[in-house]
């Protein structure tokens, strides 16, 4: 690397590190949101507008799209829609700092469906890491309680949906473009949504600061600005320093649960949660495990 390239290289590290910060974040403002506005109103207010900011920057690349790759875009949006929507359900029960570290275990898992599903190759780190990751999870809901059903449980369904977003995506975005893929996958979720909210008559309006805060934060910065630091910064920092900061996302959201919302986690909930970003850590830094990530999943 030149000394020319070293700033670039800095600054995308920089605001890699900022859009890590605001995934962590939007736990606990989501959080915050849905005790306002039905969940189902909130996710559809949230990513439609951010498809249409995307869409605007991408919208000759989505003109050149083939049916197959409209097909693949609508079936990533499925996956990245149930993600969502299991997570924010999550949050109605389950702390922003529990959510946060395993919503992140979709990178252990992601390799784990790979081997399942796709027989795809598994190095014994992957195994390591995933029972690691199961014992951490094991301390966080409780030192051997049972998962919560309908917070830790959701958020842990949650992560299998967002692992196995990424395998479909992995093989999209070898075919087709990832912007216009992006555009996609974001239309569909804010559709989805929107139409289970009228569905279940929960389609209200938007009000007050905490309400509008999370939607500006979530939609312009978290998903559509996401993206494009991400992509930006995957074009000038290496693929190892990109993927070991935006494994921070959990330990922000802990951070952020902890001074926010007032979380307190037990002494071995936090060594859970240690060891489920050592397991989501261990993953990120072996090449052939990192999951792609041509849409942020925080």
């Amino acid at each position: 690397m030149t000394d020319a390239d070293r700033p670039r290289r800095l600054g995308a590290e920089a605001a890699l590190v900022g859009i890590a910060a605001v995934w962590g974040l939007t736990f606990v403002m989501v959080q915050d949101a849905i005790e306002l506005l039905p969940t189902m109103a909130f996710l559809g207010y949230r990513f439609v507008p951010a498809a249409l900011i995307v869409a605007l920057v991408f919208r000759r690349r989505l003109r050149t799209l083939s049916a197959r790759g409209w097909r693949a875009g609508a079936l990533m949006g499925l996956f990245l829609t149930a993600g969502y929507i299991l997570q924010t359900l999550g949050l109605e029960e389950t702390s922003a700092s529990n959510a946060g570290f395993i919503t992140g275990l979709f990178v252990v898992l992601t390799p784990l469906l790979g081997a399942i599903f796709l027989r795809e190759h598994l190095p014994a780190v992957a195994w390591v890491a995933a029972a690691v990751s199961a014992f951490g999870l094991y301390l966080l809901a409780g030192s051997g309680g049972e998962l919560n059903l309908r917070g830790d449980g959701l958020v842990l369904l949650c992560a299998v949906a967002f692992a196995a977003h990424i395998l479909v995506t992995a093989r999209g975005v070898a075919e087709h473009d990832v912007g216009a893929l992006v555009v996609l996958q974001l239309a569909v979720c804010g559709a989805a949504c929107l139409a289970i909210a009228a569905l279940a008559g929960d389609l209200e309006a938007p009000q007050g600061a905490t309400v509008w805060s999370a939607l500006l934060v979530t939609s312009l910065v978290a998903s559509a600005l996401g993206f494009f630091v991400q992509t930006y910064a995957q074009q000038h920092a290496s693929p190892a320093r990109t993927a070991l900061i935006l494994a921070s996302e959990p330990a922000f959201a802990g951070l952020f649960g902890w001074v926010l919302a007032d979380d307190r986690l037990s002494a071995a909930s936090w060594m859970g949660a240690g060891l489920i970003l050592a397991a989501i850590v261990a993953v990120e830094i072996v090449p052939r495990m990192r999951p792609p990530r041509p849409l942020p999943e925080g």
